[in-house]
């Protein structure tokens, strides 16, 4: 064993994440190799220091980019053939369960959900009329942990009612109004997660309907400065104009906007919902720098108008 190999492997050995047949070969070479023995010791020592430390939260900003990321890189990649996808490798399998409680976890479900199944049909078997009584609930709210994307979202025409169909372990499908705390729960997590930008740009066209509400606002702050779709990005926008002037955070979120889009419909949009607070200090700072040196002409222009139309500062 080489001790290349030992050192690239000794941090999952200090975790415990090394298999038993890996793991023993490991210590094997320990024993034999002091220099190896010695990066070990060092590697415990950092991992001792570091766990004295808290471990901070991530943003649920962070955690919604990244499985945005995740999901249009999933898009993107290339797939396996279909024999290779059909071939079922149980080692595989067992490795996975191993070091993925999320999985474990799924099949545990997906387990628990056919011994339900069965149980059913057994009632049912018994019951020739084949008649069940329930009591008529709204179903709750539904658990954003547990959601793993949303497949559409529709309005009736003329109505106020919206229908939802969602992913957990199956599709579900519910419906309601735009009051609805079902329905908002869904329309944000669509906006923040899904991977389709079709359902995003229907969820974020739903919402600037109540832009007063905060968490309304903050997805849709976060729609604009992070969602890879330019028109979702638009439609954000369009749910923020009349909070530019009022709301601090919405006004610095459409100057970042304007400065850093790489959409040049995006940066004119957002140029144009500044124009009322044009003669905020910040504004003026940004249209100033963009007067000068922007190297988009029409923008660059606007700027330049902008300014013209502001009263001196003594």
């Amino acid at each position: 064993m080489k001790c290349e190999w030992v050192r690239e492997n000794i941090l999952l050995y200090v975790y415990n994440e090394l298999a038993d047949d890996a793991r023993y070969e490991l210590e094997q070479h320990l024993g034999r190799c002091s220099d190896c023995a010695a990066e070990l010791k060092a590697m415990r020592k950092f991992h001792s220091t570091i766990a004295q430390f808290s471990v901070e939260e991530p943003t649920p900003n962070l955690l919604t980019a990244s499985r945005m990321r995740l999901q249009e890189s999933l898009e993107t990649v290339a797939q396996g053939g279909f024999w290779q996808r059909l071939t079922f490798d149980p080692a595989n399998w067992l490795r996975q369960v191993r070091f993925s409680p999320a999985l474990a976890a799924a099949i545990f479900i997906v387990g628990f959900a056919g011994g339900i199944g069965a149980t059913y049909k057994v009632i049912s078997g018994n019951n020739p009329g084949g008649s069940i009584i329930v009591n008529k609930q709204e179903p709750p709210a539904p658990v954003e942990s547990a959601i793993t994307g949303i497949r559409s979202i529709n309005q009736e025409p003329g109505s106020n009612q919206i229908s939802i169909k969602y992913d957990t372990v199956s599709t579900r499908q519910t419906q309601g109004a735009l009051n609805d705390q079902r329905i908002q729960q869904l329309l944000l997590f669509a906006a923040r997660n899904n991977y389709n930008s079709g359902v995003r740009m229907d969820s974020v066209d739903l919402l600037t309907q109540k832009p007063d509400d905060n968490r309304v606002r903050e997805a849709l702050i976060y729609a604009l400065r992070y969602d890879s779709n330019p028109g979702v990005r638009l439609k954000a926008l369009e749910g923020l104009g009349s909070y530019v002037k009022d709301d601090v955070r919405v006004r610095d979120t459409v100057l970042e906007a304007l400065m850093n889009d790489s959409n040049p419909g995006v940066r004119t949009q957002a140029l144009h919902l500044l124009e009322p607070v044009k003669a905020d200090s910040s504004v003026r700072g940004v249209l100033q720098r963009l007067a000068e040196n922007d190297q988009n002409q029409y923008i660059r222009s606007q700027a330049r108008t902008l300014l013209a139309r502001l009263p001196e500062i003594d």
